[in-house]
């Protein structure tokens, strides 16, 4: 009788001990810290600075489009641009931090702005082959937000989003979102600076990470998302898969127990 009520015990303070609690699934807590309500600041969020290896989409305009069709990388395609496309296409920052642009020829572009980058192209533009009668128009554009995104979540790998703004729970929801087993309180973001890599760890659960200057991620993050004790405990996500689990193994050393005895 004693052996039964400890297996009973056992059963339950395990199973409340290696279920996976809501408040550990559910994003964007609010624990009290703002109770009239918390606005999203995007202004906090600093520009991006071109690095190595990024990609950029130029397009060059005029009031006559034949007096700007020899700047053009390619010919321009009414499709949706594709991860493909884009690579072939745009013009890749080499290791020398150069894009190379028909007739104008190498332009540094590392460490500056995506406006800055712009305001060189037309300068240069206007001062070496047009006057300001050609209404030159010129736009610049990252080929697209691209993020890497591992560990416990639905679709691993590389990421590319048509936007230039992109959150921490934008990124993670392109990517099917974090798995039951995924640690939402300690999501870590890998960042290159030109100084080195930089790690950031954020907690996905609590709503005022919408203040973070992390809220809002970067081209070429690493986001990492790690697991919960409960996946290498290997007993289940939910009260009902533990208790299987457990009455299983249990079920086994039973009849072990017997086995041996007779």
């Amino acid at each position: 009788m004693r052996i039964l009520k400890f297996f009973i015990l056992f059963i339950v303070a395990t199973s409340l001990f290696s279920c996976i609690p809501n408040k550990d699934l559910i994003y964007l807590q609010d624990y009290g810290n703002k109770p009239e309500g918390i606005t999203i600041n995007e202004f906090d969020a600093k520009p991006y600075r071109v690095q190595v290896n990024d990609i950029l989409s130029i397009n060059i305009k005029a009031l006559d489009p034949k007096l700007v069709a020899m700047f053009s990388a390619s010919s321009q395609s009414n499709q949706m641009p594709s991860p493909q496309t884009i690579y072939f296409s745009g013009y890749n920052v080499n290791q020398h931090g150069n894009i190379r642009i028909p007739v104008l020829g190498e332009i540094n572009v590392l460490g500056f702005t995506i406006e800055e980058i712009r305001a060189a192209v037309e300068k240069k533009l206007t001062d070496e082959y047009f006057t300001a009668e050609a209404r030159i128009f010129v736009t610049v554009k990252l080929a697209g937000f691209n993020y890497t995104i591992n560990g416990e979540i639905a679709k691993p790998g590389t990421q590319v989003l048509f936007q230039e703004k992109v959150t921490i729970l934008e990124a993670i929801a392109n990517a099917g979102d974090i798995n039951l087993t995924g640690n939402r309180k300690e999501v870590q973001i890998l960042r290159k600076q030109p100084h080195g890599f930089e790690m950031f760890s954020l907690d996905l659960t609590d709503a005022t990470i919408v203040n973070s200057p992390n809220f809002y991620i970067q081209p070429n993050d690493y986001i990492i998302v790690k697991p919960l004790r409960q996946k290498s405990w290997g007993t289940g996500t939910t009260g009902i898969q533990t208790l299987g689990t457990i009455i299983t193994a249990l079920s086994l050393v039973t009849t072990t127990i017997l086995l041996i005895r007779n």
